[in-house]
C-alpha cells in the first residue's frame, strides 16, 4: 500500500472518530504531547467538516440570489458558458492568455475524430513594466501587435478564427464576449480600462491595426478552462477546480437557480470564487491564531478567508510561523531561532511536498532545515515533518469539504439518488504534494457517499481550455441559428396555409 493510501485510509478512519495518529514516529511522548496542543487545532472532525460544508451551501444560495448576492462572500459569478463539450466540436482557435507580466498567445486544433485538443503552437510576450502602468490603449496596442506577429509566424494570417481570451483580473461578465475589469491586480494600473469591457478594447485595438481580424470572442475564466479542457475527453466533467497558489472552483448549476441572469432553461456553468469564503466571520471557530496573522499580514486582510488556510501562497507561512512559536517554547531546535526562520515567507509551500516525500521526506526535511541556517537533530526534523503535515492535512479536507458541497448540490439539483461526475482540476498544490489528493478525495468519499467523483488533471486550461469554451460557444450558437432558421419555415408555412 503506497504512502498515499494508507493517508487516505487513515483519513477516513480519522474522521470517523478514531484516534489522530499523524508522523508521529521518533518523537518522545512529552515533546509530542505539547506539539500536538498546537496541532489540535489544525485537525478538523469529520463533524467540523460537515459542518464547514453547511455553512457553504448557504453561502453558495446567498452568491446566486438576485438581491443577496450584494453582500454575499461566495460571490458565484455566471460564466455564460451555457454548455459543457459534447465531443462534435471542431476547428482552429486562438487563445490568449493574459494574468502576469507575460502572454501567451496559442494556435489550438480541435480534432473531433480523435476527441483530442492539440496545442499546434504557442508564443509568450513579455509587457514591459512601463506598459503594465500606461494607458490602457498601448497595452492592448500591444497585445494586438503580438497576435498579428503570431498569426504570421503561423501562416494563419488571413484567417478569421475565433479566439478564446483567459484574462485573469476581477471582472464582471455581463455575456460570453463582453467582461467589465472591476479593477486591474498583480502590479497592473493601465489607465481607462477599469469600468470597460475588455473584449471591445481588444477589437478595437486590432480595428485601429487593420490588417487582420479575430472571430467570435469567448471571455475564459482560468477554472472554467481548467474544467473544459477536460470536458472534450470526459464529457461528464462538470466542475473545475484550482488549488496552486490561489483556490477557486466552478460547477454547472440549473438556469432556474441563477436569479441574476434571464432564462429558467437549461445550465450555466458559475464561477463560485470560492476562496471568500469566510469573508463575513462564519469561519472564525476554525481559524487559528496563525491563520488571523498571515491574514493581518498578507496585502488583502479580510479578504479570502478560506484560499489563505488552503492555498499554495499561504501553506509555507502557516508552518513557519507555527515553527517559530514552537522553537520559543522550546519545543524545536534547543529554543534557537535563525534569521531566515524569522523572515516572512522563507519557508516556500514547495518545502512541505519536498518533507512530506515518503521515502526522501527525512532528507529533505534536514537539507531544507540547513538552508534555513537552523541546527536540527533527528527528534526536530521528525516534528517539522508532523507540522507540515498538520497543515498540508488540513488544506486538503477543507478542500475536500467545501468541493463535496459543490458535488452535493448538483445531485439534489438533478434530485439523483446518486450522481457520478468528473471534476477536472489544476494546480500545484494539488498536482505536487504527496498526499494531498488522496485526502480530499478520502474527505470527498466520506461528505458525499452518494456522489461517485472521477478526478482528471487538467492540461492547460488557460490555454486550451480556453479555446474549448470558445468551441462550445461556436456550436450553441451555431445551433440556435438552425433553430431560428427552422422556427422562420414554420411561419412560412403557417402563412401559406392561411392564404389559401
Amino acid at each position: 500500500m503506497s504512502s498515499a493510501e494508507k493517508r487516505s485510509k487513515r483519513s477516513e478512519a480519522e474522521m470517523s472518530g478514531d484516534t489522530w495518529t499523524l508522523h508521529t514516529d521518533g518523537i518522545p511522548p512529552d515533546t509530542l504531547s505539547k506539539v500536538q496542543e498546537y496541532l489540535e487545532r489544525f485537525h478538523l472532525s469529520l463533524e467540523k467538516l460537515q459542518e464547514v460544508s453547511a455553512r457553504l451551501r448557504k453561502d453558495l444560495v446567498r452568491g446566486l440570489g438576485k438581491h443577496s448576492h450584494q453582500k454575499a462572500p461566495v460571490k458565484m459569478l455566471p460564466t455564460f458558458v451555457r454548455a459543457t463539450p459534447d465531443g462534435t466540436e471542431k476547428g482552429d482557435f486562438l487563445a490568449l492568455d493574459l494574468g502576469g507580466t507575460n502572454f501567451r498567445v496559442l494556435h489550438v486544433r480541435v480534432v473531433e475524430e480523435q476527441q483530442r485538443v492539440l496545442k499546434m503552437d504557442s508564443q509568450i510576450c513579455a509587457i514591459p513594466k512601463e506598459m503594465m502602468l500606461g494607458p490602457g490603449e498601448q497595452l492592448f496596442d500591444h497585445i494586438a501587435a503580438c497576435l498579428n506577429d503570431f498569426l504570421v509566424s503561423q501562416k494563419l494570417k488571413g484567417q478569421t478564427l475565433p479566439l478564446g481570451f483567459t484574462f485573469s483580473f476581477p471582472c464582471e461578465q455581463k455575456e460570453i464576449d463582453k467582461s467589465i475589469l472591476i479593477r486591474w491586480t498583480k502590479g497592473f494600473n493601465c489607465s481607462g480600462v477599469e469600468g470597460k469591457d475588455v473584449v471591445k478594447l481588444l477589437k478595437e485595438a486590432i480595428h485601429r491595426r487593420g490588417d487582420y481580424d479575430i472571430g467570435s470572442v469567448a471571455m475564459v475564466n482560468d477554472t472554467v478552462g481548467t474544467m473544459m479542457s477536460c470536458g472534450y475527453r470526459d464529457q461528464s466533467c462538470e466542475i473545475g477546480m484550482i488549488i496552486g497558489t490561489g483556490t477557486n472552483a466552478c460547477y454547472m448549476e440549473e438556469m432556474k437557480n441563477v436569479r441574476r441572469v434571464e432564462g429558467e432553461d437549461g445550465r450555466m456553468c458559475i464561477n463560485t470564487e470560492w476562496g471568500g469564503f469566510g469573508d463575513d466571520g462564519s469561519l472564525k471557530d476554525i481559524q487559528t491564531e496563525f491563520d488571523v496573522v498571515v491574514d493581518e499580514t498578507s496585502i488583502n486582510p479580510g479578504v479570502h478567508t478560506f484560499e489563505k488556510m488552503i492555498s499554495g501562497m499561504y501553506l509555507g507561512e502557516i508552518v513557519r510561523l507555527l515553527l517559530v512559536r514552537l522553537t520559543e517554547d522550546k519545543l524545536l531546535f534547543k529554543g534557537q531561532t535563525s534569521e531566515a526562520l524569522l523572515t516572512p515567507e522563507a519557508f516556500q509551500t514547495k518545502f512541505i511536498s519536498e518533507i512530506e516525500e515518503q521515502d526522501d521526506g527525512l532528507e529533505n526535511t534536514q537539507n531544507i532545515l540547513t538552508k534555513l541556517g537552523l541546527n536540527w537533530d533527528l527528534v526536530d526534523s521528525c516534528v517539522v515533518r508532523l507540522v507540515c503535515d498538520a497543515v498540508s492535512s488540513r488544506s486538503a479536507r477543507l478542500c475536500g469539504a467545501a468541493l463535496a458541497t459543490l458535488a452535493n448540490r448538483i445531485r439534489v439539483n438533478r434530485r439523483l439518488n446518486h450522481l457520478k461526475t468528473t471534476v477536472g482540476v489544476d494546480g500545484t498544490v494539488y498536482k505536487k504534494h504527496p498526499t494531498f489528493s488522496e485526502e480530499l478525495r478520502a474527505t470527498v468519499r466520506l461528505l458525499a457517499p452518494e456522489c461517485d467523483i472521477t478526478f482528471l488533471v487538467s492540461e492547460d486550461g488557460s490555454g486550451k481550455g480556453a479555446a474549448m469554451v470558445t468551441a462550445v460557444a461556436q456550436r450553441l450558437a451555431h445551433q440556435s441559428r438552425l433553430l431560428e432558421e427552422s422556427d422562420g419555415e414554420e411561419d412560412d408555412e403557417e402563412e401559406e396555409e392561411e392564404g389559401q
